[in-house]
């Protein structure tokens, strides 16, 4: 147990337990943790892709994928949640008990590079729209780079501080964004009217199966993650009440809201669609509060899967140089090849999720024990070989250039990962298992 003894050593300096189980007293209610939630659902991704779907499809048809693909992705955040809020770990020492102490470190640090890589893309996100309201807004023309810079380190001050800072920033954040957001619903009726939302659309049309797999795919790696934030849940059903919230809620909110507004305003430009309010100040706290509240869980997560693969480092040392290498990603434009990450990022994490919500619902929960982690095996190569091939599932399914394109399921190649690695985990570990 000398292991586990040191890890607690170390986790005793910390105060965010990144090693180790939350304790029990500093547990949260499911309401503070939806809050959390909410405002990680609350983002730019979500804005624009309404907006997206507001331009490409009529008012019906917009609000029944985004509500299809936000209760998938409540389902499976809830599964996710519960093993986190079992557990007590993060996502990346939960992996310590599916792939082994050295595999959970390349787990770990495939989660931490793609959580970095996403850091930067949303910093780049954040820092494109910004140029576009100063320059039209105070006529201010400010470099891609400076933005993404100042951006990256305002998001960067709460990751390094954990969960403790995240729920702060998120308990007073959703109210005013929430507010900002009404104003513009507000305006955006009083100076066009509620027909112009049944208007034919303008732009191209959006199938229904592409429209749903959007809205899945751009949040179903924040339900892998999961255990990230649900490891400090009161009990499991706190956590599965506020993840459920969270991803339904939270993801629908935003899309929702920008899909009523491009209807509205007749354009997928939602930055112009605030100036063209009078909202140029609401536009920019809007802008900058759903970035912040959301990349912030980015970083956190890395520095998480950092701190399994570095553990004699300390986490908010993890946190800062991690920090300061995705802004300078960001810096360097790495925003320019976002729809191409973000295909890679989800064949390659999703599967994880489907892992190790089968291993702990169908197959061995009984090993999940903090205890037995000094008593792992090195490699677990069962788990690895369900994540390759799950990757490799999700890569036949994704149409090219990112993938080979072969075949579709749910035309959700994220989805197809993680219900993949799912049922082969479940398969192939009740074999395993029983031969043991």
């Amino acid at each position: 147990m000398a292991e586990v003894s040191e890890v607690k050593g170390n986790e005793l300096s910390s105060g965010d337990f990144e090693r180790e189980p939350v304790p029990a007293h500093l547990r949260k209610k499911w309401l503070s943790m939806s809050l959390v939630w909410i405002a990680i659902g609350i983002d730019l991704s979500a804005m624009f892709l309404g907006a997206q779907l507001g331009n490409g499809m009529n008012l019906t048809d917009s609000l029944t994928a985004t509500i299809i693909g936000s209760l998938i992705l409540g389902v499976i955040g809830a599964l996710c949640a519960y093993v986190g809020a079992k557990t007590g770990l993060s996502t990346s020492m939960i992996s310590r008990f599916l792939f082994g102490n050295m595999g959970a470190r390349v787990v770990a640090v495939i989660l931490g590079i793609f959580s970095l890589g996403w850091f930067g893309v949303q910093v780049g996100f954040f820092a494109s729209n910004m140029q576009t309201a100063f320059s039209q807004l105070w006529d201010i023309h400010l470099s891609l780079g400076v933005l993404s810079f100042i951006g990256g380190l305002l998001m960067m001050s709460t990751a390094i501080w954990g969960y403790q800072s995240i729920e702060r920033l998120s308990t007073w954040s959703v109210p005013l964004l929430i507010l900002f957001i009404g104003v513009a619903i507000y305006s955006a009726f009083h100076t066009k009217g509620a027909s112009a939302v049944w208007e034919p659309i303008s732009g191209a049309a959006i199938p229904m199966g592409t429209a749903i797999s959007l809205v899945i795919g751009i949040f179903i790696v924040g339900t892998v993650l999961s255990p990230d934030i649900a490891r400090w849940a009161r009990t499991p059903k706190h956590a599965i009440t506020a993840a459920f919230i969270g991803f339904f809620v939270g993801n629908s909110f935003m899309t929702i809201v920008a899909i009523f507004l491009s209807r509205i305003m007749d354009t997928d430009d939602l930055t112009n669609i605030f100036i063209a309010l009078g909202l140029g100040l609401p536009a920019i706290i809007v802008l900058t509060l759903a970035q912040w509240t959301t990349n912030t869980n980015n970083l956190y997560s890395a520095s998480l899967g950092f701190s399994v693969v570095f553990q004699k480092v300390p986490k908010k040392l993890i946190t800062i140089v991690a920090g300061i290498f995705a802004t300078l990603l960001a810096v360097f434009g790495i925003y320019d090849k976002f729809l191409s990450f973000l295909n890679i990022i989800t064949v390659f994490v999703s599967p994880i999720g489907g892992i190790y919500t089968s291993e702990f619902l169908l197959v061995d929960r009984k090993k999940f024990t903090f205890e037995g982690l000094d008593r792992n095996k090195n490699w677990v190569i069962r788990s690895l070989a369900v994540w390759v091939a799950a990757t490799l599932f999700a890569f036949m399914t994704t149409a090219a250039p990112d993938g080979f394109g072969w075949f579709q399921i749910t035309s959700v190649p994220a989805l197809d990962a993680f219900m993949f690695a799912f049922i082969v985990q479940w398969i192939v570990g009740k074999i395993m298992t029983k031969k043991g």
